[in-house]
């Protein structure tokens, strides 16, 4: 697995990550860890469910177009 460090931290968001993750019973690390890996899963899923969402209304422009340019 690999590993990063983020430096520069403000205190203040230091003292917030410490607090929320005595509140989740983790670690800082493991909170850490928890934010990350929520983020990038919310990021995925949100582009999933967009993608979804477009094919869905281009699925349904083409069946509403398909009696009118295919005519007999």
């Amino acid at each position: 697995m690999a590993e990063v460090l983020v430096r520069r931290l403000d205190d203040e968001i230091v003292r917030r990550l410490r607090q929320r993750a005595a509140e989740n019973n983790r670690s800082l690390e493991s909170e850490a860890r928890h934010i990350l890996e929520q983020a990038a899963y919310e990021n995925m899923e949100e582009k999933t469910r967009a993608f979804r969402e477009l094919s869905k209304r281009l699925l349904e422009q083409q069946s509403n177009d398909w009696p009118k340019t295919h005519a007999l």
